[in-house]
């Protein structure tokens, strides 16, 4: 097991909005906690980050990692979201045309 320091992401849930995408809502962070992960981020790649930064960083990928599986969750379950290819055209006609053509053998 890798144990690691990182802030309890239940304390970022102020970074938290509801998003609207097709007709479902999605959770994503709020413009403030983005350009925090977004700061981090950036001073990681640096290595300029100190113990009490790589916490917080932690704590914020965590908090996207579980945004994601749940929004995935939600996204598969809703009757439409535009991330489904199967439903992006519903509403065009079939414009579709077949151009295989024979291979000379």
């Amino acid at each position: 097991m890798n144990t690691q320091l990182m802030l309890k992401p239940s304390s970022l849930m102020q970074g938290i909005k509801m998003k609207e995408f097709g007709n479902i809502y999605l959770f994503a962070f709020a413009s403030d906690l983005q350009a925090k992960l977004e700061k981090l981020l950036e001073k990681k790649k640096t290595d300029l980050l100190n113990s009490e930064e790589e916490a917080e960083l932690a704590g914020i990928l965590e908090l996207q990692r579980i945004f994601t599986f749940i929004n995935a969750q939600l996204a598969s379950q809703a009757k439409w979201c535009p991330l489904n290819p199967d439903n992006w055209f519903d509403d065009e006609p079939d414009s579709s045309a077949n151009t295989a053509t024979l291979q000379n053998t």
